[in-house]
């Protein structure tokens, strides 16, 4: 057994030791065997918390063939994965057209069913003339969610249950562990306090809010863009200044997107950033950042550690930048990603609608859907009783 395959197989045994939902999941796949005879097509962050997931639908009959998400794939977990005579191709370090391929390879392979993070595979599956042949999948961001409700829109003939569209996943995965997971992710990264720091939030959606929340929980002054005026209003409710970008990039210090939109902070913003400004991505899609612009803009780049980048500016201002614009969370140095209970929920939930979907495709519309209501309350039910076992 290599060294690399040992590590992720004892960093997927603890995780596996704490996630009770998806334990009670697998022994009841383990009997009915929902997914016999069919290949689950995966494109997901692949990290220890997923393969325990991927886990489950094998032990449901399924075949996984699979690659990880750009950025942020975990090699020893890819070990890990083949070692359990899984197909999955990708590493931690790929371009974006090689991780495209390694999507293409997946619907190659022709999966009955989908589990996407961003809606790659399904655009690629359509690019390929499969959909007649997949019965439905599983959606797991706001990212892929836009894709499939614009340019996607009146192309999946098929079921997709979007996942993020569950009340579950956003209070207790976007909400409370994305939101905790990226304050800590730029702790851990810079090794700054937050304490008096000033930090502007791009995006008041459910991630923007849990990160507003735990800054100021660690006393760090938040301010908050939104471009949506119940959101605005919502943010000025819960305490929060709100402005436009352009009056805020003065103001901050720390500036974190999550958005799911490209190139919400660029030129305009960096231009009027005081040096030693820290960007931070909390979104899906590496470009919430005009990354591209600030490389071109500035007259030198140094690297200042694992995951930090300095690019100083013509003017002599110097801006740092995060995870290369990647997800903070899943592409820094030692990622952690969301809290283990976070995802156990959000991962039965993934088994679940899963399942559904294999089993029920003719009762389920077209395109992309919320999770169906008994779901979630089954889920919720079962969360509520191993925190609070006295309900």
């Amino acid at each position: 057994m290599t060294d690399l395959l040992a590590k992720g197989l004892a960093r997927i045994d603890w995780i596996r030791s704490r996630m009770a939902l998806l334990a009670e999941t697998r022994r009841t796949f383990e009997q009915s065997r929902p997914f016999a005879g069919r290949t689950i097509g995966v494109s997901l962050h692949l990290e220890p918390k997923t393969a325990v997931l991927l886990e489950t639908l094998a032990a449901g009959g399924a075949q996984i063939v699979g690659t990880g998400n750009l950025g942020s794939t975990q090699d020893d977990v890819v070990e890990a994965l083949r070692h359990w005579g899984m197909t999955i191709y990708g590493q931690r370090d790929v371009s974006r057209d090689e991780h495209l391929e390694n999507v293409a390879k997946v619907v190659r392979a022709r999966p009955d069913l989908l589990l996407d993070n961003g809606a790659d595979l399904v655009a690629l599956a359509l690019d390929h003339g499969l959909a007649g042949s997949i019965r439905g999948g599983t959606e797991e961001t706001t990212s892929g969610d836009d894709r499939l409700r614009s340019e996607l829109a009146g192309k999946v003939h098929f079921p997709i249950l979007v996942i993020n569209d569950s009340p579950l996943k956003r209070i207790v995965e976007n909400q409370h562990a994305v939101g905790q997971g990226n304050v800590e992710s730029i702790m851990r990264m810079t090794n700054l306090m937050i304490n008096g720091r000033r930090f502007v939030v791009v995006g008041y959606g459910w991630c923007g809010r849990g990160m507003a929340q735990y800054i100021r929980s660690f006393g760090g002054q938040v301010a908050v863009v939104e471009t949506d005026p119940i959101k605005q209003l919502e943010a000025v409710m819960d305490g929060f200044r709100v402005g436009s970008l352009d009056a805020l990039a003065p103001w901050g210090q720390f500036f974190c997107t999550a958005t799911s939109r490209e190139r919400v902070v660029g030129r305009a913003a960096f231009a009027k950033m005081q040096s030693g400004a820290v960007l931070a991505n909390s979104g899906h899609f590496p470009t919430e950042i005009d990354t591209e612009a600030l490389r071109a803009d500035a007259i030198a780049v140094r690297p200042m550690g694992p995951s930090i980048e300095e690019f100083e500016m013509a003017d002599g201002r110097k801006l740092i930048l995060l995870a290369g614009g990647q997800m903070i969370e899943l592409a820094g140095v030692e990622p952690k990603g969301n809290s283990i209970e976070a995802m156990d929920l959000g991962f039965m939930l993934q088994s679940l609608c899963l399942q559904r979907v294999n089993e029920q495709p003719g009762n389920l519309a077209h395109g992309p859907q919320p999770v169906p209501d008994d779901i979630n309350r089954t889920i919720a039910a079962a969360m509520v009783k191993g925190f609070a076992p006295d309900i």
